[in-house]
């Protein structure tokens, strides 16, 4: 019999707070983190959603002493402290890092790469301070990377490979990442407006999560969570646009739903990837309703946090979780007229719900695509 598995603690650090109760709060009010930001020196400011300097310096010395830490790597600390105090580390526990850029602002200004910029240094010098036993996995795979490292988790446990795992997802604003965005002119001109008419591109955003997996059930029973079913299909449409047909997003929806032996018509609640980009949203649109989940309440988190990177899987696999044991469905803020030919059910207001079957999907650069089905056990 296939084991089990469960998140069963999680964290995040965001512009909206440093623990998951403010930042539900902060969302339950419609608060968002994206606001005009000057991220390049001499050129435009941007809209972004970015931690406040002071206030990250303030919370991170409040927790450590140790300074010599990226900005970044600070980020990371904070997020993963309370699971550590609150789970044990084993020789057979998992440290997992998803992260698309790392700490590519050390390279600002510098003619050698810096050792801290490749992502298995960042991940062991994380692991090492919280006394990892076990060699860091990293998980880099464009914008799915939050929802691929929950699959690993699931299937390195039920393979016995670990016996749990702390999953570490993050990423940081950056003039690397504007750059790189701006040059494909994704970059929306004002707050982003998922799936809506007047939609115009993504803003970008930052923060960190973490979430501890295991296949040993909570024993608080208000709070188990299964990691029902994940997939992750390669399209190989393009470098950069999404499959016009949602191909890739299809096979993974279809595969994790097919793990998870749940139908269209028991999946309470979508958490959609919704980048506000006119190729992302249609993609999407397309491909659940291929799937018949176009009646599931939807929505996007990127009006409130941006588009997080790295950390928005499992930032918003974690706000998703809080849904269900809030029984409230968050609004998908900013949209206000349909903007894509087939129709979803998107949410336009916080509403009561029961959440039992949750379906978390991300879609990236490359033709990637990634689901997961998780259960309020």
């Amino acid at each position: 019999m296939t084991k089990e598995i469960y998140i069963t603690d999680y964290n995040c650090i965001t512009p909206l707070g440093f623990d998951v109760e403010s930042n539900w709060n902060a969302l339950l009010v419609g608060k968002s983190g994206v606001a005009l930001h000057k991220v390049i020196e001499n050129s435009e400011a941007f809209f972004v959603s970015k931690i406040d300097e002071k206030k990250l310096e303030e919370e991170f010395n409040k927790h450590f002493d140790n300074q010599n830490f990226t900005r970044l790597e600070k980020m990371f600390l904070l997020s993963v402290k309370p699971l550590v105090e609150r789970n044990p580390i084993s020789d057979d526990t998992a440290f997992i890092l998803s992260t698309t850029k790392g700490n590519i602002s050390l390279l600002k200004n510098e003619s050698t790469l810096p050792e801290g910029v490749y992502l298995s240094k960042l991940a062991q010098k994380l692991a090492d301070f919280f006394g990892f036993k076990t060699k860091p996995i990293v998980v880099s795979n464009a914008c799915v990377s939050g929802v691929m490292a929950i699959s690993v988790a699931k299937n390195m446990i039920q393979a016995g490979k670990y016996k749990d795992a702390f999953v570490i997802a993050g990423d940081e604003i950056s003039e690397f990442v504007i750059s790189g965005f701006n040059s494909f002119q994704a970059i929306g001109g004002e707050p982003c407006k998922p799936y809506d008419k007047n939609r115009n591109g993504i803003n970008l955003g930052e923060a960190t999560a973490a979430a501890y997996i295991t296949s040993t059930p909570s024993e608080d029973e208000k709070f188990r969570f299964k990691v029902l079913g994940d997939s992750a299909i390669n399209d190989a449409n393009h470098i950069s646009g999404p499959s016009r047909t949602g191909d890739g997003l299809f096979a993974s929806v279809q595969n994790a739903m097919k793990e998870a032996k749940v139908s269209a018509e028991q999946i309470d609640f979508i958490s959609a990837h919704g980048t506000a980009t006119l190729y992302n949203d249609e993609m999407e649109a397309i491909a659940f309703n291929r799937m018949n989940l176009q009646n599931v309440p939807l929505n996007s988190m990127k009006g409130y946090y941006g588009h997080c990177l790295g950390a928005s899987g499992l930032l918003e696999s974690i706000i998703s979780m809080e849904s269900a044991l809030k029984k409230t469905l968050l609004s998908s803020k900013n949209f206000e007229e349909m903007g894509i030919s087939q129709d979803l059910n998107i949410i336009k207001e916080n509403q009561s719900a029961e959440i039992k079957y949750i379906l978390k999907t991300a879609s990236g650069f490359g033709g990637c695509n990634a689901a997961i089905v998780l259960e309020k056990a």
